[in-house]
């Protein structure tokens, strides 16, 4: 008995928190042909960032190997990077003939595979980088900035360009515009509670919702219109819930699945907003990328703000690491 009761008093072991992920450049208040202050990966465990890897100012999108989320792969400007061991040894896995990567994206059921759109398009391998393929024959305009996997349906995929939101059952074979018809698309992303349920953002046209897998996607009201709306974000937490960020209109959060939204960017300094993503650890815990301020961190879902690091920063993508 005095065993178990021992037993009982030892400390409870603390839950694996995961990895917040930053794309982000030092940029304010620097001067063209000045050493670049520290930018590129930037990975924060317990609320300490630690920079990763070498400098690099441009990397637009990070995702991870679902087998190992030690090993990250990153779009880049001049080419697709694998990261391992979190960051510290880095990979060129494209050549020369691609530049000006936007987006990734590895599906959850097949890490052999990553999907990347670029200037010119959008590649695939299916062997960890080896050998890619081209999968934009089909699109009109082939500049994509916006690539992801339906993670029900690992041949969907949905990719945004010029011209609209483009879908494919086929793998990226074949293509049919899905919505948004003539705009550019920023983001796109899908809910973690409702594989039917996508959101695409827009270049002045707003916030477009499909509710039908991806089939079609319809204009989500005035929210955003006449701004750049660079981000969404899904609360792992809570079904309701969702972010959108972008230049002009800061934070706002929608706690009835996208119908109605509120302001949620008093204490930011900017309404300019780039990147905000949900903390999957910590229910109400949002983070928000203000241009050349800060990271800003939230616990009360936006309601009130406070600096988290990346002072000075530009951080075009956050993705939680498990």
């Amino acid at each position: 008995m005095k065993r178990w009761l021992a037993l009982l008093l030892l400390p409870l072991p603390s839950m694996a928190q995961s990895t917040l992920a930053a794309c982000a450049v030092v940029s304010k208040d620097y001067v063209v042909g000045a050493k670049l202050p520290p930018s590129g990966l930037f990975l924060a465990r317990d609320g300490v960032w630690k920079h990763a890897g070498y400098n690099h100012p441009f990397i637009f999108a990070v995702d991870y190997d679902p087998t190992d989320p030690h090993t990250l792969y990153l779009a880049a400007g001049n080419g697709l990077f694998r990261a391992a061991q979190d960051g510290e040894e880095w990979t060129q896995l494209t050549g020369s003939d691609v530049t000006e990567l936007r987006d990734l994206a590895v599906p959850a059921a097949d890490p052999n595979t990553i999907y990347f759109a670029y200037s010119h398009g959008i590649r695939v391998t299916h062997d960890r980088g080896q050998t890619w393929q081209e999968l934009a024959a089909g699109l009109h305009r082939r500049y994509t900035e916006a690539i992801r996997v339906d993670r029900t349906q690992p041949k969907r995929l949905l990719a945004g360009g010029e011209e609209g939101v483009f879908r494919s059952e086929d793998g990226g074979q074949t293509w049919q515009i899905a919505g948004a018809n003539g705009f550019q698309i920023l983001r796109i992303e899908q809910s973690p509670h409702d594989p039917c349920y996508w959101l695409a953002t827009t270049q002045a046209g707003g916030l477009f919702a499909s509710n039908d897998c991806g089939k079609t996607f319809e204009n989500s009201g005035s929210i955003g219109v006449g701004h750049n709306l660079y981000s969404i974000a899904f609360d792992p937490t809570s079904a309701r819930r969702i972010a959108i960020a972008g230049w002009g209109v800061g934070v706002a959060i929608s706690e009835d699945g996208g119908k109605t939204w509120e302001q949620h960017d008093t204490g930011l300094p900017r309404p300019d907003v780039w990147s905000v993503i949900f903390d999957p650890d910590h229910a109400g815990r949002i983070y928000a990328s203000v241009q050349q301020a800060a990271l800003y961190m939230s616990d009360d879902t936006g309601k009130s703000w406070k600096r988290d690091g990346l002072e000075g920063s530009v951080a075009r993508c956050l993705k939680f690491i498990p």
